[in-house]
């Protein structure tokens, strides 16, 4: 299938009704880091499970979820990994794979706590029997504020379907709702709604998306150029800021 890469499928839980967890893990205000939480969304509100499955949101946070992950049976994480493919690839990989992809190369500090959280309910003995990541090659990261970009967004159906085929092959279906659930932004705002996410953000002049030129350029402020020593050796850091450095250029 075009724009997904692919790694074997599971044996069934015969005979058993398997504790599923559904997590979407990532961070909604860091662009293409929102993936995960912004699939889970979507299954959310075009599907509907038995009492056996559960959904979550798990943002960023990391150590906190390993109760969960050691209650369950089933575990079925979308988030975004870098796997070094073209930006906008779908790839879905299984079983003990799982911590090597989210450990090759992190976005972001939550992938390092996931990768603890899944030691953790190993060493206590309580490790999902089977485990499945759909993770999708982000295209854009450093946007605060940003949504998904569209290659990115376009794969969440995708994700969608291959997370409900893996859940089938072990018994656990799903059915479509008739009409996707209304999302209330009453209490987190905005940003729980993707469609009104976007729409509602200020412009790159009224929220500037590296920093405010307005400050940075200004001779009220003074950017310094600060080594960091760690150990005897000189890191460089703000290197960011260097074109401010330079007068904007």
């Amino acid at each position: 299938m075009k724009g997904m890469a692919t790694n074997q499928h599971q044996s069934s839980l015969a005979g058993s009704t398997p504790r599923v967890l559904i997590l979407g893990i990532g961070n909604l205000l860091w662009a293409d880091e929102g993936f995960g939480v912004r699939a889970l969304e979507y299954l959310r509100d075009n599907y509907r499970f038995g009492d056996e499955v559960t959904l979550m949101d798990g943002g960023t946070q990391g150590i906190y979820l390993v109760q969960n992950i050691r209650e369950a049976d089933v575990l079925v994480v979308f988030d975004a990994v870098d796997y070094g493919l073209p930006g906008g690839t779908l790839k879905r990989v299984e079983g003990d794979e799982v911590p090597k992809f989210l450990g090759c190369k992190k976005v972001s500090l939550h992938q390092t706590g996931f990768q603890e959280v899944l030691a953790m309910a190993e060493m206590l003995g309580d490790y999902p029997q089977h485990l499945l990541l759909v993770g999708v090659q982000p295209v854009e990261l450093e946007d605060y504020g940003g949504s998904l970009r569209p290659a990115v967004k376009a794969q969440i159906p995708l994700a969608i379907d291959v997370a409900l085929e893996y859940l089938s092959g072990l018994g656990v279906t799903a059915a479509r709702r008739e009409r996707p659930l209304a999302v209330d932004t009453s209490a987190a705002g905005s940003i729980a709604d993707i469609e009104s996410y976007e729409a509602g953000r200020p412009s790159e002049h009224l929220a500037p998306r590296e920093g405010d030129a307005r400050v940075l350029q200004s001779d009220d402020f003074e950017i310094g150029y600060r080594p960091a020593p760690i150990d005897g050796v000189s890191v460089s850091v703000d290197q960011h800021l260097d074109k401010y450095r330079r007068g904007g250029d």
